[in-house]
C-alpha cells in the first residue's frame, strides 16, 4: 500500500479497534449478568465464573464485529473530511481506489475473523458453556439448597440456609423432616458444607442440635458437633448435554450425524443455521461498503443533515434486521435460504452503485429532518444537565 493507504488503514483499524473493544464490553456485560446466577446460586468457584465469562466472548464477537467496521470506516472518513483531507487527496489526482483500498482491506480482516471465530472457535465456546451450565444446575447447591430462602426438596422436608460464607461454607443452616409417621426432626446448626463422597452428597452441619418431636409432645434435644445429612437422593442426575446446530462447528454442519436429534426433528433448522454460517461474515463488508457510500465523498459532511456515522449505522441496523428476519424464517420454511444470502449481497450491490455513480447514501429528508430535531434536542437536555451539575451548590439551594 502507499503511505496515504496505509495512514488511512492504520487510523480507521484504531478506531475500529476501540469501538470493537467498547461493544464486547457492553455485549459481555449484558451476557454475563443474565448468567450470573448461574454461578452464584450453584456454589461455584471464582475460576467458573471466570471460565464461563471467558467463553461467552466468542458468541458476541461476530455480531458486533461489523458495527465496529462500519463505526471505525465512518468516523475516520468524516474526521478526513471535516479536516479537508479527502479534499486534499482528491486533488492530487488520487483515485477512488486510495479511500477504497485500505477500508476494504480492513473490512475483509474484519470478514475472516468473522468467519474463523463464528465457525470454531465459538461452536467450541458454546459446547463448554453448556457443560457448565448442566453441571451447575445438577449441583446440589442449585437445586437443593439457595441462600436466604425456605426450599420445599420434597413433601415433608424443607432446607433453609442463611448465607453462604466467603470460604465456600454454609451459615444458619435449618433442616425441618417431618417425612416419617409421627416424628418431626428439626436440625439446626451454625455452619455446614457441602461434601461429595463417591455417588453421594451430603450436607455436613456443625455446631448444633438436632429436636426431635412425637405425637405426644415430648421434645428430646440432642446436640452434635457434627451431623452428616444425606440429599443425595434429591439432586437431579445429570443429564446429557443437548448440543443444538448453533453449537456446531463447520465441518459437522456439512457433515452431519444423520443421527442428530434437530437434523430428523426437523431438517429447515439444522441446515438454516449451516447457511447462516456461510453468510454471517460478509456483513462487515456489507456494513464498509455502507460507511463508503455515507461518508467516503469530499462532499459528504458538508451536505449530509445529519453526521454520515449515523446515516451509516441507521441503514446498517435496517439491515441486519433483514438478516436476522430471514434466517429466522429459513428455520421453518426453506424458501427464505436463498434471502439469507440476498440480503448482504443485495445491500452490498446497491453500496457499490452508490459509490460507483459518487451519490451519497443519506436517509429520506423527513427522516433525516426528523432525527435531527432529535439529536440537537438530546444535546440541548444533555448540555442543561451538564450546567446543573456545573452550577454552585448554595445557588442551586437558594434557587
Amino acid at each position: 500500500m502507499k503511505l496515504v493507504e496505509r495512514y488511512i488503514f492504520y487510523r480507521a483499524l484504531k478506531i475500529s479497534g476501540a469501538a470493537l473493544l467498547v461493544a464486547l464490553a457492553m455485549a459481555w456485560t449484558t451476557q454475563i449478568l443474565a448468567r450470573v446466577n448461574i454461578v452464584t446460586d450453584s456454589g461455584q468457584t471464582a475460576g467458573t465464573f471466570l471460565e464461563l465469562a471467558t467463553l461467552l466472548l466468542p458468541t458476541v464477537i461476530p455480531v458486533v464485529m461489523p458495527f465496529a467496521i462500519i463505526i471505525g470506516i465512518s468516523q475516520t472518513l468524516s474526521a478526513m473530511n471535516q479536516d479537508s483531507e479527502l479534499a486534499v487527496i482528491a486533488a492530487s489526482g488520487s483515485s477512488r481506489g486510495t479511500i477504497l483500498k485500505p477500508m476494504l482491506l480492513l473490512a475483509a480482516l474484519a470478514s475472516v475473523l468473522s468467519f474463523t471465530v463464528d465457525n470454531w472457535v465459538e461452536p467450541m465456546a458454546r459446547q463448554r458453556t453448556r457443560v457448565l451450565v448442566a453441571n451447575a444446575h445438577a449441583d446440589l447447591l442449585s437445586s437443593v439448597i439457595q441462600e436466604g430462602t425456605f426450599r420445599k426438596v420434597q413433601e415433608g422436608l424443607f432446607v433453609q440456609v442463611a448465607e453462604r460464607l466467603p470460604d465456600g461454607r454454609l451459615g444458619g443452616i435449618f433442616v425441618a423432616d417431618s417425612r416419617k409417621k409421627d416424628v418431626d426432626l428439626y436440625y439446626y446448626a451454625k455452619q455446614g458444607e457441602v461434601q461429595q463422597r463417591g455417588d453421594q452428597q451430603f450436607l455436613f452441619m456443625i455446631d448444633g442440635e438436632v429436636h426431635r418431636k412425637t405425637p405426644g409432645g415430648d421434645v428430646s434435644v440432642v446436640r452434635f458437633a457434627s451431623y452428616a445429612f444425606d440429599l443425595s437422593e434429591f439432586v437431579p442426575k445429570g443429564k446429557t448435554v443437548q448440543i443444538w446446530p448453533k453449537d456446531r462447528t463447520l465441518g459437522y454442519l456439512l457433515d452431519p450425524d444423520p443421527n442428530d436429534a434437530y437434523l430428523q426433528w426437523s431438517p429447515p433448522f439444522f441446515y438454516a443455521e449451516l447457511h447462516r454460517r456461510f453468510s454471517e461474515w460478509s456483513y462487515s463488508l456489507v456494513f464498509a461498503l455502507l460507511a463508503l457510500a455515507a461518508a467516503g465523498d469530499a462532499r459528504s459532511h458538508r451536505q449530509a443533515r445529519i453526521h454520515p456515522m449515523v446515516t451509516a449505522i441507521a441503514v446498517a441496523l435496517l439491515v441486519r434486521w433483514e438478516g436476522y428476519f430471514v434466517a429466522n424464517k429459513a428455520e421453518t420454511v426453506t424458501a427464505f435460504v436463498p434471502f439469507i444470502y440476498a440480503v448482504p449481497f443485495l445491500n452490498a450491490l446497491f453500496a457499490c452503485y452508490l459509490i460507483t455513480t459518487g451519490k451519497l447514501l443519506e436517509l429520506p429528508a423527513s427522516w433525516s429532518d426528523r432525527l435531527a430535531r432529535f439529536l440537537e434536542a438530546f444535546r440541548g437536555r444533555v448540555r442543561a444537565l451538564r450546567w446543573r451539575g456545573t452550577r454552585d451548590p448554595l445557588e442551586r439551594g437558594s434557587g
